[in-house]
This record gives structure tokens, C-alpha cells and sequence, in this order.
């Protein structure tokens, strides 16, 4: 084998304008890409010390993170890129990252690899070579890498790429001084040769890329290689810098007519055959590290006949007795039956006792007091099921279960306008609506962004509000069927209905598949705590504040003429009147509302036929305020608005429906 994939054609005409290229100078500003979960932010963590700040890309709602980092006299700034596979970019964010790995003000792209998945990771790779830009490639999480046998000639990589390959360990900080000394000389660097692709796709870019006369901020090779794949955006740009009457765009359609498959498919295999060819003899795994049976289960999750009864195995394991026996049950009942019922409301009652202003007092204790509410159900009630939770999810997600799920019900929700993709935000929705809506950006199409954001919107309850329903619905078969039955039905149905009504391109799937993996206690450890974290610090000051607009609302009498307006409907729904509070809670927080109805269920008012009606209602019902805003942002004002207007008649009708066959079954 050759040491180095170079296109012969071109090894003399073009070397004299790649000597031109290599620029000397200072290095002012580096973006790092790569694909998602490859250590991107610890590495850039470990490069800026962690002072961020956080702004939307201009003219979108992606989100870029950039630092600073101090390198003697100079300041580097270091841009962190959404996540991408290809840059044949499908969503939002890729699309992102793309146009910054095109900008001209960035003078050296670090490339993040995984070093466990080089070979999957390379196809990017050979892309980010063909923009003929100063390029390193950070060969992170090599611990993990050397744990499961996989070994890296790193030397040869380097040689084979034609630009310095670095081994690190982001999160250690290992070889973090390596990858600066490499960045620094990337500039002054050769600009590596593009590689060659066989099968005459090499040859068809090439003869693209010589009728091409105007001026890029990439080399045209790369532009030509996205245009004959189908890329309208690239295609774009060479009609903007050609000449007027230029046929280059057309003669590389032509030439892709020619090809015995889609112009997509047959470079993205030459591109894979080549990045096969340049890891053989550079990287070794012992099979031994890597069970056969792991394959093999791996290979059975993505399989209906065995990945549907682990589904339901493991939702019943995860969420029905993890979270909602023992997060919603044992020890919320501990910490909200005895320890805050008996030692920490006594004593804040006692404490705020001498106040003799009982306006004042109320405030802090009492029925809607910022201690005895707002602090009890975020600490008491939240806190123990989004931590089950979270704990759970981690386990799964380590593990590598979501993309072998996502490939399982790809089939099922392509019937819902949506690709396989879109249980990534569905699942993540079953912690928190508001970060799952955020994470729809992810998604290929407007069309799927939008129905993925109406059913988690309607259809999907965060990990506290389902913790609370599943411990309320447990001791009641019935109504657990009711409830299950009406909030799946209606994902289902509205599913179909909006990809009938929603116009665009039917949904594509495409996602890694990493290997299946025993979770790593470490790991399992620091996503839960973290998580943890994040939101128990957004959710007790939102539930703190809501406690004192209720306040507020009780002492003005706002909130028992809101109340009472919800009473017509509530009784309709068959419900008693001091439910209407908890739909009004429901608004503030979809799991402050099911912390309410928790309490009206111990204090007696509602039989098995309510609760179901309850918690139908109150899962369909509108979204929080933080996801309400959050839709906003992402989908436009009008679409959140017209999306509020669909769903609280649809759940309040779900729940009368559901209050008729009660009242039919005696």
C-alpha cells in the first residue's frame, strides 16, 4: 500500500499554488469540528480554560460557543461547532458548521476524532482535506481507546493525511501542549494534497474543479464534490462566482448522470473506501476486548422481534419501577412525608410564627408559602424522579441503547412525518421538554422541527411529571390503561395528521451506530450529577417564583377568579373544583402541576376515574412557560402560538372523552 492517497494528475501542477498557500503568521482564531460525542467540549474546555460565551449564530437559533485562550503574547479565540457527520450537511447545526469551517477568518480547523472509531471517523476527515485549509486532527479519548484494545499508529496517520495527527485525552488534559505547538504550525505548513477517489468519481471532480475559473474561499475541489452530491447550496456558490453564461454546474450534473448510482452515494463509498485504505497497518483492536455476544445484542436491539420486547422491558424496569415505584414512591414519600412534613414545615411555621402581618407570613409558609409549597415540591417532589431519571437515562445513553432505538421505530415514525432520529428529542423529553425542544434543531427538515416540537409539546411528559403519574396511576390498572392508551393514541394520531398537513420533503434517516458498551460508572456518575445540577438550579427558582405569583395572585384575588373561571370546564371533565388550580399550576410547570395533583390525591378527592381524567388532561395540557418561550424561539412566534391554540382544546377534549367511558363503565 501507498504511503500517502495523492492524486498523481496533480502532484506537479498543483504543489507551486500550494507552496503560495502556505501562509505564515500568527494564529488568531481555530474551530473545532467534529462529529457529535467525540469530546469537542471538554477539548475546548481544556483550551479556554472554560470562560465561554454563548451566542446564536447570525439569522438562527443555533447556538455557537466560543473562549479565548492567552498563547504568549497573542489571544486565540476558539470556536466551538455544532456537531456534524458530513459536511453534506441535512440539519441546521451541520449547515453551521460548515459555513465556519468555510469562513476565511479561521486559520486553523481542528478536526476532534474519536480514537476508539478512527476509521468511521476518517470520511470527515478526507472532506476537511479536500477545503485545503490549515488542518490538525485531535486524536482524543485515547485511555478509552487503550481500555478496549484499539491501538493508533499515530505517525503513519500523520504521514498517510499529509497533517499532524495529536493523541489526547481532552478530559485529562493530556497532550493538550502537543495539539497548541501543532495549531501553531499549522499555517506555516504545506496545505495538504486532496485525496484520491477511484471509480472515476476522482476523475469527474477533477475535471469539475478545472473548468472552474472564479475565486473561493475553499479550494474548488471541495465545492465541486458537494455540488455533484446533490448540494443545491454549493451549487449556488459556483454559479455566484463564475462567470455569467458558465455551464460548470451542469456539466457536473452530467457527468453524475453518468455514474451507475446517486451522485451522493457513490462519493460518499469512495470516500469510505479511501479512509479504509489509509487506516489499514495504522490501526489494531483485539477482538477479545469486544464480546462476540455484545455484537450480537447489539445487532438484536435494532431488530423488531427482539428490540420491541426490550423496549418494553426496559421502559418497564427503567421508568415504571425505577422512577415511578422508587424515585416517585419510596423516596418521595420519605423526603416529602416525613422529612418535610414532620421536621421541615413544622419548624418554617414555627420560625415566620411571630410575623403579625399574616400577608407577609403567607409568603413563606402556608398553602402557596415559598418554603412549605414551592421548596417542598422542588426538593421533595422534583428533585428524587428527574434524579432517577437522569440516572437511568445515563445508564442507557453510555451504554449506546438510543441510536440501536432510533434505528428500531425509524419505520414507525416515518408513518409520523419524523426519521428515526426524532427518539433522540423524544426520549430526552421524558427529563425535560424545554431541552428536548432545543435539541428538534437536530432534526433534517422544518417540517419534522415542527411536529417533533407539537408532540413534545403535547404528548410527552418530563421525567417529573411522569414520575408523579405513574406513582399516582400505580395502584389503579385501569386508569394506568387509560391514561397510556389516550396520551400514546394521541401521539399517534396527531403524528399523522400533521405529516398529511405539513408540507414538505419525506424524512431521511441516517446515524452512526457505535458499538454497545457496559456503561462506565464514571461516566454514569458525571452526566447524572450534572444533570442533577443544571436542572434542580433551573427548577427551584422557577418553582420559587411561581410560588410567589400564586401568592400574589391569592392575596389580589386574581388567581381564585382564574380559578374560577377553569370550574365550568373542570366540571364538565367531571372533576372537583379544586382541580382547577392544579391546571393553573400546570402552567406555570408541567411537574408543579403534578406535584398538586399528588396532594389532592392524598388528600382523598379523586377516585380512579378522575386521576385518569386528571392526568390525561394534565399531560396533554399546554406546555410550561420555559418550553412555551423555548418553542418560541426555535419555531417563531406564530407556530408556538398556533401550536398553544391546537392543543388545549385537544386536551381538555381528550379528557372528557376519557371522563364518557368512566362514566360508561359505571
Amino acid at each position: 500500500m501507498s504511503v500517502r492517497c495523492i492524486e498523481p494528475d496533480r502532484t506537479v501542477d498543483r504543489q507551486e499554488d500550494r507552496e503560495e498557500a502556505a501562509r505564515p503568521g500568527q494564529v488568531h482564531r481555530i474551530a473545532l469540528v467534529g462529529a457529535p460525542n467525540v469530546g469537542k467540549s471538554a477539548l475546548f474546555n481544556r483550551l479556554t480554560g472554560g470562560y465561554v460565551t454563548v451566542s446564536n449564530y447570525p439569522g438562527t437559533s443555533v447556538e455557537l460557543t466560543r473562549g479565548h485562550s492567552h498563547r504568549a503574547d497573542l489571544v486565540v479565540e476558539v470556536v466551538d461547532t455544532p456537531g456534524m457527520y458530513s459536511l453534506l450537511s441535512t440539519t441546521e447545526e451541520e449547515r453551521i458548521a460548515r459555513s465556519l469551517a468555510f469562513d476565511v477568518d479561521i486559520d486553523v480547523i481542528v478536526h476532534v476524532v474519536d480514537a476508539k472509531n478512527v476509521a468511521r471517523m476518517l470520511p470527515l476527515t478526507l472532506q476537511l482535506l479536500e477545503l485545503g485549509r490549515p488542518l490538525v486532527v485531535a486524536l482524543n479519548m485515547m485511555d478509552e481507546a487503550d481500555r478496549i484494545g484499539v491501538r493508533v499508529d499515530v505517525s503513519r496517520l500523520s504521514l498517510r493525511l499529509g497533517v499532524e495527527v495529536v493523541p489526547l485525552v481532552a478530559i485529562k488534559g493530556r497532550g493538550i501542549d502537543q495539539l497548541w505547538e501543532a495549531i501553531t504550525r499549522a499555517p506555516t505548513r504545506p496545505i495538504p494534497l486532496s485525496p484520491v477517489y477511484g471509480n472515476g468519481v476522482g476523475t469527474a471532480i477533477r475535471s469539475i474543479r478545472d473548468r472552474m475559473t472564479g475565486t473561493y474561499p475553499v479550494d474548488p475541489g471541495a465545492l465541486a464534490s458537494l455540488m455533484m452530491q446533490g448540494d443545491e447550496e454549493a451549487a449556488e456558490i459556483i454559479k455566484r462566482n463564475e462567470p455569467p453564461g458558465s455551464t460548470v454546474v451542469d456539466a457536473g450534473r452530467e457527468l453524475v448522470m453518468g455514474f451507475d448510482a446517486p451522485g451522493a452515494y457513490r462519493v460518499s463509498v469512495e470516500r469510505q473506501h479511501a479512509a479504509a485504505r489509509l487506516v489499514e497497518g495504522v490501526v489494531e483492536a483485539d477482538a477479545q476486548r469486544d464480546p462476540e455476544w455484545m455484537n450480537r445484542l447489539g445487532r438484536a436491539l435494532t431488530r423488531p422481534m427482539y428490540g420491541i420486547p426490550a423496549l418494553l422491558i426496559v421502559t418497564y424496569l427503567g421508568l415504571y419501577v425505577f422512577v415511578g415505584k422508587f424515585g416517585a414512591g419510596i423516596v418521595v414519600d420519605w423526603l416529602e412525608g416525613t422529612l418535610f412534613q414532620s421536621w421541615i414545615n413544622p419548624f418554617f411555621e414555627r420560625l415566620f410564627d411571630g410575623i403579625p402581618w399574616e400577608s407577609w407570613r403567607s409568603l413563606y409558609v402556608g398553602e402557596y408559602g415559598l418554603l412549605t409549597l414551592g421548596l417542598r415540591y422542588a426538593v421533595a417532589i422534583i428533585l428524587p424522579i428527574v434524579g432517577t431519571f437522569f440516572l437511568f437515562f445515563s445508564i442507557l445513553e453510555d451504554s449506546g441503547y438510543f441510536p440501536r432505538l432510533a434505528l428500531l421505530v425509524d419505520r414507525v415514525f416515518k408513518r409520523l412525518g419524523l426519521s428515526g432520529r426524532a427518539v433522540i428529542p423524544m426520549v430526552l423529553g421524558f427529563a425535560c421538554d424545554t431541552m428536548a425542544t432545543m435539541v428538534t434543531r437536530t432534526l433534517e427538515t422544518k417540517r419534522e422541527r415542527i411536529l417533533a416540537t407539537m408532540l413534545l409539546a403535547l404528548a410527552i411528559p418530563c421525567s417529573a411529571q411522569l414520575g408523579v403519574i405513574l406513582a399516582l396511576l400505580s395502584g389503579h390498572p385501569v386508569a394506568m390503561v387509560a391514561w397510556t392508551v389516550t396520551v400514546l393514541g394521541s401521539f399517534v394520531l396527531v403524528g399523522a395528521i400533521g405529516r398529511r398537513v405539513l408540507q414538505g420533503p419525506p424524512p431521511s434517516f441516517h446515524m452512526e451506530i457505535p458499538p454497545l458498551r457496559r456503561p462506565r460508572l464514571a461516566n454514569v456518575v458525571t452526566k447524572t450529577y450534572t444533570r442533577m445540577q443544571w436542572y434542580f438550579l433551573e427548577v427551584l427558582p422557577l418553582f420559587l417564583l411561581a410560588s410567589v405569583l400564586l401568592w400574589a395572585g391569592k392575596l389580589t384575588g386574581l388567581f381564585d377568579l382564574i380559578v374560577s373561571g377553569i370550574k365550568p370546564i373542570v366540571g364538565v371533565l367531571g372533576l372537583p373544583s379544586e382541580t382547577g388550580q392544579i391546571f393553573l399550576f400546570g402552567f406555570f410547570r408541567r411537574d408543579y402541576g403534578a406535584a398538586g395533583l399528588l396532594d389532592l390525591d392524598r388528600q382523598g378527592l379523586l377516585d380512579p376515574g378522575q386521576l385518569a381524567v386528571a392526568a390525561v388532561t394534565l399531560t396533554l395540557f399546554v406546555p410550561c412557560i420555559a418550553q412555551f418561550l423555548i418553542m418560541t424561539k426555535e419555531r417563531g412566534v406564530r407556530t408556538a402560538l398556533a401550536m398553544l391554540a391546537f392543543i388545549t382544546p385537544f386536551a381538555f377534549s381528550a379528557g372528557f372523552v376519557v371522563s364518557l367511558v368512566f362514566r360508561w363503565l359505571g
